[in-house]
């Protein structure tokens, strides 16, 4: 990693990178940023992109790719079948990870619905450090349920804990002895909690879940599309690897894994995914799926095309100088934001930068979802889109009682080397003067809400007038600047 000092001594991250293409951004006016939001029924995935000043709803397939990355595009072999494109990424995988056999899919939740058709039965357990909301969705549907064991510490909003993602070993062994390890269908472990700050765990903690895995013959799946994030805590975190490069820690903890799947639209900066594993009985299992659900068993969905930049994506995420932007320019926003008495989620995570809506606004009641409201009002200040992280991204129970989320977080994605470091600031501004002018904001109800994954496509609307109250202040603060 480069340590860069500067004479001024102000902190700050570097760019270890230059900006060769560029796109044009539009800000929209205040009055048109209220438009919009209303015409998406108030949810900030139903905004359209020429609406949007900074997007940072996710680092999903829209991270910038690099020069390689590109020049890789040109040499791909369009063959249906023995593409040298697949050899070429699957001999990279094997490479980094250290596993045989890989599975080509379109992206990352194709790989939890073939990952939960083979594994997961009726009345089966998943336990994890923490779910994710597709991950969760394609287990209940196979039958099973997820049971979260994260640390004590990973639900603290502000914490010093470096790996808030940790599983909690003697609760793990507690639930397998409670309900018999045949009814544990897998182990999950997320790298990087998406849903609680893309908060990472430790090499440490991996290996002693590897450990109950091995004493009750459980197998050890890990989410790795946010490894890049976790790689980078674990090195710059975690004292006993700070000697180890980032490949020499990948392989140790693919090493402790029986499969590890992905999204590349995360991992990689390219778009698709892919499971990988040691062991041939689910690899076969699984492999059967693949062409029913994906593609052939060379392309899995993906295009060629953006198989080779996985390919070189996956190699840089082998760089230090390459992944450590990301967190860097998190852990910038946090602490400019945590500076100013707005309530963050500390330490900073991977992903992007949270914000605890239910202390930003806590004068709205989570039935009416502070941080959708939050995502609506910060979107009307600034044109930044965010990502609701809250109540509103849960799924009601069936006898139609919400399910409150263990937090509330409003998330600002940190797309990988797309931001500068201007409108990083120019975000925090903005929100600046919205936790002065919080009391403004109220909440949301839905008026068309679907039974799954509802924050993707439900409409919602205002409980008052309170966006056309917050326009007014804007504009008296503002004039006619954007």
């Amino acid at each position: 990693m480069s340590n860069i000092k500067f004479f001024s001594e102000e902190q700050i991250p570097l760019e270890m990178h230059k900006v060769r293409i560029v796109q044009k951004l539009e800000l929209p006016t205040v009055e048109r940023r209220f438009e919009a939001i209303t015409e998406a029924g108030n949810n900030t995935f139903l905004l359209k992109n020429r609406d949007i000043f900074l997007d940072m709803l996710t680092d999903s397939g829209v991270n910038a790719m690099s020069d390689r990355q590109q020049a890789a595009m040109l040499i791909a072999d369009d063959s249906y079948a023995g593409s040298e494109t697949f050899i070429r990424l699957e001999s990279k995988l094997r490479e980094i990870f250290g596993m045989k056999f890989f599975l080509p899919t379109h992206q990352g939740r194709a790989c939890e619905n073939i990952i939960s058709q083979v594994l997961v039965k009726p009345g089966s357990i998943v336990p994890m450090n923490y779910h994710f909301t597709t991950t969760k969705s394609h287990i209940n549907l196979n039958g099973g349920r997820v049971e979260e064991i994260i640390n004590d510490t990973g639900l603290e909003i502000k914490s010093n804990n470096p790996f808030k993602g940790n599983m909690d070993i003697d609760k793990l062994e507690n639930l397998i002895k409670k309900h018999g390890s045949d009814k544990i269908a897998f182990v999950r472990m997320e790298a990087g909690t998406n849903l609680i700050g893309g908060q990472p765990f430790s090499l440490e903690n991996l290996s002693e879940v590897r450990k109950i895995c091995d004493k009750y013959g459980i197998l050890l799946v890990l989410d790795a599309s946010l490894l890049s994030d976790n790689l980078y805590f674990i090195k710059t975190r975690e004292e006993k690897f700070k000697s180890m490069s980032i490949r020499e820690i990948t392989r140790k903890l693919a090493s402790l894994c029986d499969v590890i799947y992905f999204s590349g639209r995360k991992l990689g900066c390219a778009r698709g995914g892919g499971i990988c594993t040691k062991n041939e009985d689910v690899f076969i299992k699984m492999r059967e799926l693949v062409p029913l659900y994906e593609g052939f068993l060379t392309y899995g969905g993906m295009s060629v095309r953006e198989m080779e930049a996985l390919t070189i994506g996956l190699e840089e995420t082998m760089d230090e100088n390459i992944i450590n932007q990301g967190p860097q320019f998190i852990s910038f926003m946090v602490n400019e934001l945590d500076k100013k008495g707005v309530p963050v989620v500390t330490p900073a995570g991977g992903l992007g930068c949270h914000i605890n809506a239910m202390e930003f606004v806590d004068h709205i009641p989570q039935q009416e979802y502070p941080a959708g409201a939050l995502a609506v009002a910060l979107y009307i200040a600034s044109g930044v889109r965010g990502m609701e992280r809250g109540t509103l991204s849960e799924q009601r129970n069936p006898d139609g009682s919400e399910v409150f989320s263990n937090m509330e977080l409003l998330r600002l994605a940190m797309p990988r080397r797309v931001f500068t470091l201007s409108q990083v600031k120019y975000a925090v501004d903005r929100i600046l003067w919205l936790y002065e002018n919080r009391k403004l904001i109220e909440g949301l109800k839905f008026i068309d809400e679907p039974k799954i994954l509802r924050f993707f496509f439900g409409r919602l609307e205002p409980v008052s007038n309170w966006q056309e109250n917050l326009v007014k202040k804007f504009k008296e603060d503002f004039g006619d600047s954007l």
